[in-house]
């Protein structure tokens, strides 16, 4: 098993069971989301993108791997759900301040 910061475990536990309350919980008052090619800022606009991202993908995710970065967390997800070429490869990039995720940006 692959071990995470508190943050991002809660984030990933949050997601995989389709709550985005427990999602947007693992954010700080400031945090940046960048996927698909758009921003989200702030923890309101989190919540409103996870709760979009549940009920349009209906998705999963499983930790491959994890590797510490300058100042944060890569973590490389399968990302299983209702979308053409499930699963995919996914990097989330973590940046997390106490106990807190300040930004998260998703790539291919």
């Amino acid at each position: 098993m692959v071990e995470l910061p508190k943050p991002i475990e809660a984030y990933i536990a949050g997601s995989n069971a389709h709550d985005a309350d427990a999602c947007a919980a693992c954010f700080a008052d400031d945090a940046i989301v960048r996927d698909e090619g758009r921003e989200m800022r702030g923890v309101a606009a989190v919540r409103d993108w996870m709760d979009a991202a549940i009920a349009k993908y209906r998705h999963t995710v499983e930790v491959v791997s994890s590797a510490k970065t300058d100042g944060g967390t890569m973590v490389t997800c399968r990302v299983s759900g209702n979308f053409p070429g499930s699963p995919v490869e996914l990097r989330h990039a973590f940046v997390v301040a106490g106990e807190k995720i300040t930004h998260l940006e998703i790539v291919p």
